[in-house]
């Protein structure tokens, strides 16, 4: 993870179109440069639990995701955790999640839950792909798979809007 600059949050927000929230720095650059992963605080500023310790944030990013996600693969992802060594590596995956949270501050109100279905389910695969984006491969299975079926988000220049296009 990288720490967080002022560009970084101008850059998140033009993704997003809001302010972020919570971030506490940049867990993966797209090909452009720019931020596509951010970790964030495991209780927001307003107090409420977070559990999505890794956020995607490039819009074409999360467009190719949901665009993976329209097509049913999360099903054929899910049946993937048939296989033992899958099944494992995922749980594995869920714990490396929790413990990548908890090393920025401990919430009662989420232990033991991770993100994006782990470690039974495929639920949310922009969590998903955010995390093997963040952690990098062989460490989420699932999120490994989806990267791989995605096409390339940022071959096309940069995925934010310009700043002159902001909020």
């Amino acid at each position: 993870m990288e720490p967080v600059g002022p560009d970084d949050l101008d850059a998140v927000a033009r993704q997003l179109g809001r302010r972020p929230r919570g971030v506490v720095g940049v867990a993966h650059r797209c090909a452009c440069g720019q931020p596509d992963v951010v970790m964030t605080e495991p209780r927001l500023p307003d107090g409420s639990p977070f559990p999505t310790v890794y956020y995607l944030t490039c819009p074409r990013a999360t467009g190719a995701v949901s665009g993976l996600e329209a097509t049913g693969v999360m099903r054929e992802l899910e049946l993937q955790l048939h296989d033992p060594e899958v099944s494992e590596a995922y749980r594995s995956s869920h714990e490396a999640y929790i413990a990548d949270r908890e090393s920025i501050a401990f919430v009662p109100e989420l232990a033991g839950v991770s993100a994006g279905g782990m470690p039974t389910r495929v639920k949310c695969l922009h969590v998903l792909v955010a995390h093997s984006l963040a952690v990098g491969p062989g460490v989420n299975p699932i999120g490994d798979e989806a990267l791989r079926r995605l096409r390339p988000w940022g071959e096309r220049g940069r995925c934010a809007v310009k700043p002159e296009e902001s909020l």
